[in-house]
Formats: C-alpha cells, structure tokens, sequence
C-alpha cells in the first residue's frame, strides 16, 4: 500500500502546473479587466468630445441664416418701392404740399415708419396665408410652426413685431443667435411665437423637397 505522505507528494507535484495556470489566468482576467475599463473610459472620453463637436457647429448655421438674410433684403427691396411709391405720390402731395420730389424731416421721420408698418403686414400676411414671402419662396424657405403646423396671424404677428423698425429686428436676430435654445434656426421673438424657418427646397429651384421633422421640445 502506497503511504498518504507519497500519494500527497505526487498529487501536489501533478497540481502544481494547474495552480500555476490558475494564478496566470486570474492575472491575465484583471489585466484584461483594466485594458477593457481603459477603453471604455476612451470610447466615453471619445463620445464626449464628438458631441461637443457636433453641438458648437450646430449652433449657429451660416447658410441657413444667410438664405434668410438674402430673403429679407429681396423683400425690404419690395416693400421700399411700395413705400416710396406711397410716400411720396400720396401722403407727401396731401398733407404737406411739399411736391413730388422735396422731402424735409417728415421724409426722415415718416418714411421709416411707414416702411416698418408696411413691412409688418406684409411678412404677417405672407407667412400666415402662404407660409412664406416672396423673398423666402425664392430661396427656398418656409416659416412653420415647431410642430410642423401652420403659422396662424396671431403667431405671425408675434414674430414679425420686431420688423417694425430695424434696430429691433437686429437685436431679435442678435439674442435669437447668441441665446441657447433647442431650435437655432429661430430668432427670439420665433422662440415666443413657437414658430421656426425651414428649408423645403434648394435655394432658386422650383422642386420642393420634404421639410425637415421639426427638433423634439425640450425636456422638462
């Protein structure tokens, strides 16, 4: 019969390389462990960085608001003819007698205002019958609401207030650029009126492609 202190020797002596596999293996499992949590610490650093990326460029669209710059001047450029027609032929020969090419200070002083009410009923009408003026029709764009929705006339009239004169209408353009908000394409007074300007086609052209969905509402 074998003695217990012989077979014992000879069964550490067999497990001897297992415990060594076992002790390598463990080793190997935690350093894997450490170079998988290193990676994913990357990969998160990773997508940190790609979403700040993608959110700095997404705030302000150069494009977007230089189509609508263009659209603009397009319709102050219609609008000013109309103003000046109605200036100068009508509210100038009646009421101050003046003829039709002498212009004092009621030509400084009346005509901006009647270019900023003109301006505002026309883009107020425009955008709630049609959706958009003439100007934005030509380079594509269309003013909605953030659902998707149609603009009505009490919206239109919200975001258009400020075209009532110039200075207001650049510092709307100003605060609804250098502001957060979850929608960049608007300007302030766009944020109070839920109202957006989408492009529904290519500037010029006169094939109409699908509006873009309207971005999700802030999460309360």
């Amino acid at each position: 019969m074998v003695k217990a202190n012989t077979v014992s020797k000879l069964a550490c002596a067999f497990l001897a390389p297992t415990r060594h596999g076992v002790k390598n293996l463990v080793g190997t499992t935690r350093q894997w462990e450490r170079a998988q949590a290193i990676i994913t610490s990357c990969d998160e650093i990773a997508g940190e960085m790609k979403k700040m990326s993608t959110g700095s460029s997404s705030q302000f669209d150069m494009n977007h608001w230089l189509l609508r710059l263009i659209a603009f001047i397009i319709d102050s450029i219609i609008i000013g003819i109309v103003a000046g027609i109605i200036w100068t032929f009508v509210i100038l020969s009646l009421f101050f007698g003046g003829g039709f090419w002498w212009f004092g200070w009621e030509f400084y002083l009346g005509l901006p205002f009647l270019l900023g009410i003109l301006e505002l009923l026309y883009f107020m009408f425009m955008e709630a019958s049609y959706g958009a003026t003439l100007g934005k029709r030509v380079l594509g764009l269309q003013v909605q609401m953030v659902n998707g929705s149609k603009v009505t006339f009490d919206k239109a009239f919200i975001r258009n207030i400020s075209k009532i004169f110039w200075l207001f209408l650049l510092l709307d353009w100003i605060l609804g650029v250098a502001t957060p908000g979850h929608d960049q394409r608007q300007k302030y007074t766009d944020r109070i009126a839920g109202t957006t300007v989408v492009s529904v086609k290519q500037a010029f052209s006169s094939v109409s492609t699908p509006p873009p969905p309207p971005p999700p509402p802030p999460a309360p």
